[in-house]
């Protein structure tokens, strides 16, 4: 996956992940959040990547960017 591939998936990935864990973040973080949401998820599901492409990645994507958020929520927010 290129670069610009993980930015924009990560864009993406971070917005639908604050928006279920219902948090308002400004853009620049749901993108921070978003793109190591995809860097997690897909080193977890690169099995997956494989076998069935785009939504794989996506789909990990979105559960990086939440178990992040969930973190960060538990542990860096004052």
């Amino acid at each position: 996956m290129g670069i610009i591939a993980l930015v924009i998936i990560g864009a993406a990935a971070g917005f639908l992940a604050t928006r279920l864990m219902k948090i308002e973040a400004d853009v620049i973080t749901t993108v921070v959040i978003g793109m190591a949401g995809a860097l997690v998820g897909g080193l977890v599901l690169r099995v997956l990547l494989s076998v069935m492409g785009f939504m794989a990645g996506f789909s990990g994507a979105v559960l990086g960017g939440l178990v992040l958020i969930w973190l960060w929520q538990a542990y860096f927010k004052r």
